[in-house]
């Protein structure tokens, strides 16, 4: 466990943030903007030099997770790919097996693109599939449908890609659990190495959230019945749940976003983008002519940028811990942060009895029923910690 939140590794991850999209998804609630392809040269230009200022602070650290993710950053196309992971590889020392990835949208891709960013060195491919039923695809307002994703995963594996994850959402409108159901084995007969499964938030601002009233929206009982059959299915078929939402063949969990669970550094670039660099956590202003401005400059705007605490750092690593199957391993929190575990133990034992938490090994996870009220498990835990 000693290497779960080690935050001296020396490796660092990079995330690189593309905020253009086709079109804006009913439901989404992340920075990206659609109608704005003019901005792409510019903005991948930008991007470089904003790699290329940073990377004296990342001398001496193994580079071994990049992802783009956006957004939908297939829309730059591959040269601009290629130009971005050109000017990490001049930049940063990357490690042999540094896992790369991109996320894309199943319409914004074909076999030549695919080729060509495999050949830039992304590695792995997320593609946003969401649902496999046309009809409630349409709803969501996504730009593609079922058939063109199976097209998207055929054309990455003549393209050479043998890591995949493919994203989908469970508790659409109009969508029951038997249909949920029909979505997952349709999707795992495209055999992909890693499945991310979330349930749908409705996030103010979004067009999905202002018209919910038109559409049947499944309950959160719903939703987790659809949870639990999904962590019970996709485990039968040989993706075993590793964090809330994800599930992936053994060895092809992703190390990106293990490394946000395991407190690990990263540096963010983009508009939105987070980091977690140097004892600070930081982020630049969701804004992209700001950003585009202040990067001309060689500042971009930032949003927040704070020094963090051990106190905090304790609470992450009991949060981010208790996100994933590895878990939260007592013995290290009380070296790492000299504290005693104790009343989180005895809290956890009493989560054990009700049926949330499982001990294994000598750390502590949630159960399946246990993540689908984690939120409040959290709290209770934190407020048991804020009392030692």
């Amino acid at each position: 466990m000693e290497q779960q939140a080690n935050r001296n590794t020396g490796t660092l991850g990079l995330y690189l943030h593309i905020p253009f999209c086709r079109s804006k998804c009913a439901y989404c609630d992340f920075y990206s903007l659609p109608r704005r392809e003019g901005d792409m040269g510019r903005y991948c230009n930008a991007l470089c030099r904003a790699l290329i200022q940073s990377a004296p602070q990342a001398a001496g650290r193994a580079v071994d997770t990049i992802y783009i993710g956006g957004g939908t950053p297939s829309v730059l196309g591959g040269e601009r790919i290629a130009a971005l992971m050109e000017t990490v590889r001049q930049n940063y020392s990357l490690s042999g097996d540094c896992e790369i990835t991109m996320e894309a949208n199943p319409d914004s891709v074909d076999e030549n693109l695919l080729s060509a960013v495999r050949a830039a060195g992304v590695n792995r491919l997320s593609l946003g599939v969401q649902c496999a039923d046309d009809r409630i695809l349409a709803i969501l307002r996504r730009p593609h449908t079922f058939a063109q994703a199976q097209q998207a995963v055929a054309a990455a594996r003549r393209a050479g890609f043998s890591n995949l994850s493919l994203d989908l959402i469970y508790g659409l409108p109009q969508q029951n659990l038997s249909q949920w159901q029909q979505t997952v084995e349709q999707v795992l007969a495209l055999q992909p190495e890693h499945l991310s499964c979330y349930g749908l938030q409705l996030e103010e601002g979004t067009w999905l959230y202002d018209h919910q009233s038109q559409f049947q929206i499944p309950d959160d009982d719903a939703q987790a019945d659809c949870y639990l059959w999904t962590v019970e299915r996709l485990g039968q078929a040989g993706y075993p749940q590793y964090e809330i939402s994800n599930f992936a063949r053994p060895g092809r969990e992703s190390r990106h976003n293990l490394r946000y669970w395991r407190m690990q550094e990263y540096m963010g670039f983009g508009p939105g983008a987070h980091s977690d660099f140097g004892g600070r956590r930081y982020s630049f202003v969701r804004d992209l002519d700001a950003w585009l401005t202040g990067a001309d400059s060689g500042a971009p705007p930032m949003e927040e940028n704070e020094v963090i605490s051990q106190e905090e750092r304790r609470e992450e690593y009991v949060m981010l811990s208790l996100r994933t199957v590895e878990g939260f391993d007592p013995a290290y929190f009380a070296r790492r942060y000299d504290a005693d575990p104790e009343p989180l133990a005895a809290l956890l034992r009493e989560y054990e009895y009700r049926g949330l938490a499982k001990q294994e090994g000598g750390r502590w996870h949630f159960t399946p029923e246990g993540f689908l009220i984690s939120n409040t498990l959290l709290a209770d835990l934190l407020e048991r910690l804020e009392q030692q």
